[in-house]
């Protein structure tokens, strides 16, 4: 089963769609506690980085337990800025620190017409890298984003967008990877990348 973290921060409905979609067994855990039978850990979000400080301290041991027992991780959106160090977003929080960095707020180089922040709307994706989060996604594939902070680039990039400058739009570290946009909008290439998941899951 895939616990689906519910820290009140994202569209769970849509999310909980798409991997009826696919097929996943889904569920959403009441307290650190019942993350104990989940065969892999989807935090979604969509807003504010302060939107974490949900995500206490007892979430974020038992998170990081399951992960050193080898449970697969998939962050969406804000879920995947969580993963890094920070976020410039809200200083005084800490992410899981499970990638390296910090994210910050886009920061588009002058155009005509103008770049808008935030950005929102569909965009390419260019392959980077190799992982198991995104086979069979191919380069230039079209996904959905709706974001105005960014994941820096590091080796574990495996996919990027430009939007004004360039940043990470899938990252995977081993078991742990993360998508800054939303794949339960993003039609087929949205779900292959939940399969590839589930398939990480096993």
């Amino acid at each position: 089963m895939i616990a689906l973290i519910d820290y009140k921060a994202g569209n769970l409905t849509s999310v909980r769609k798409a991997l009826a979609a696919i097929a996943a067994d889904v569920y959403t855990p009441d307290t650190p506690d019942d993350l104990a039978k989940a065969a892999g850990i989807i935090v979604p979000g969509v807003g504010h980085f302060g939107a974490t400080r949900a995500l206490d301290q007892p979430w974020v041991d038992v998170i990081l337990n399951r992960i050193g027992e080898g449970v697969p991780l998939l962050g969406i959106c804000l879920g995947m800025q969580w993963l890094y160090e920070s976020s410039d977003e809200a200083p005084d929080l800490r992410g899981l620190g499970l990638l390296p960095g910090s994210c910050r707020k886009l920061r588009p180089a002058p155009s005509e017409p103008p770049i808008k922040v935030p950005h929102v709307g569909w965009n390419r994706l260019d392959r980077s890298g190799e992982g198991s989060i995104v086979e069979d996604v191919p380069d230039g594939a079209q996904v959905y984003f709706t974001h105005s902070y960014i994941a820096p680039l590091t080796p574990h990039t495996v996919a990027a967008t430009e939007h004004g400058e360039v940043f990470a739009s899938i990252v995977q570290r081993g078991q742990i990877a993360g998508v800054q946009f939303h794949p339960e909008k993003s039609g087929d290439v949205g779900l292959t990348i939940l399969r590839n998941f589930k398939r990480m899951v096993g």
